[in-house]
């Protein structure tokens, strides 16, 4: 092979994958305008990888509602994410609605929590996504359970001339967190042995 041949295939191989990697770039692309444009995607999660003790489970309807409690809640800091944070808060005494994600494996990490809730008194229902529950608790990562401390005692800034608004959201977000609560202590909560 003379020096002319392998200048022309090395200069044809850079050519290959420059051309791949514009391509690749272009479909990147492509897939973000697709992303954007779409409406939110639900997540369905399998019956299967849905754990045996998640009962009881929330419908569609009451599952949307409460993603959207959630979301306010964590608008206005009433929110505790995460296995350590919650059983902290629940050993405290604080009270609220604590929303577990079903699709959680192994099944040990939540196991306890149903029990625990049950001995403060606090109502309890699942929902099928952890990855819904995360997006809906303002954080990228899927989250496997969260507590909705409505009481919570938080500073209390001075309001400002502009904050009636503020006003309005939370008293919007305590009547949706009603509504809930309402909802899921009228599921059937007790663990029968």
């Amino acid at each position: 092979m003379s020096k002319d041949q392998e200048k022309a295939e090395k200069k044809a191989k850079k050519e290959r994958r420059k051309s791949q990697a514009t391509a690749d770039v272009e479909m990147v692309e492509i897939d973000a305008k697709e992303e954007s444009t779409s409406e939110k995607k639900t997540i369905v999660v399998p019956v299967e990888e849905l754990s045996p003790i998640a009962h009881p489970m929330a419908g569609k309807k009451l599952a949307k509602r409460l993603h959207r409690t959630i979301r306010k809640a964590s608008k206005q800091r009433q929110v505790k994410r995460g296995v350590k944070e919650v059983v902290k808060s629940i050993r405290k005494g604080e009270k609220g609605l604590l929303i577990l994600a079903a699709d959680i494996t192994p099944i040990d990490i939540i196991s306890h929590m149903p029990l625990l809730s049950e001995e403060a008194g606090i109502p309890y229902v699942f929902v099928p996504s952890k990855e819904e529950l995360g997006h809906a608790g303002a954080t990228k990562r899927p989250t496997s359970c969260i507590l909705i401390c409505p009481d919570q005692k938080k500073k209390k800034k001075q309001p400002k001339e502009g904050e009636t608004a503020k006003a309005e959201e939370e008293e919007d977000y305590r009547e949706a967190y009603d509504e809930c609560l309402k909802e899921v202590k009228e599921l059937d909560e007790s663990i029968t042995y």
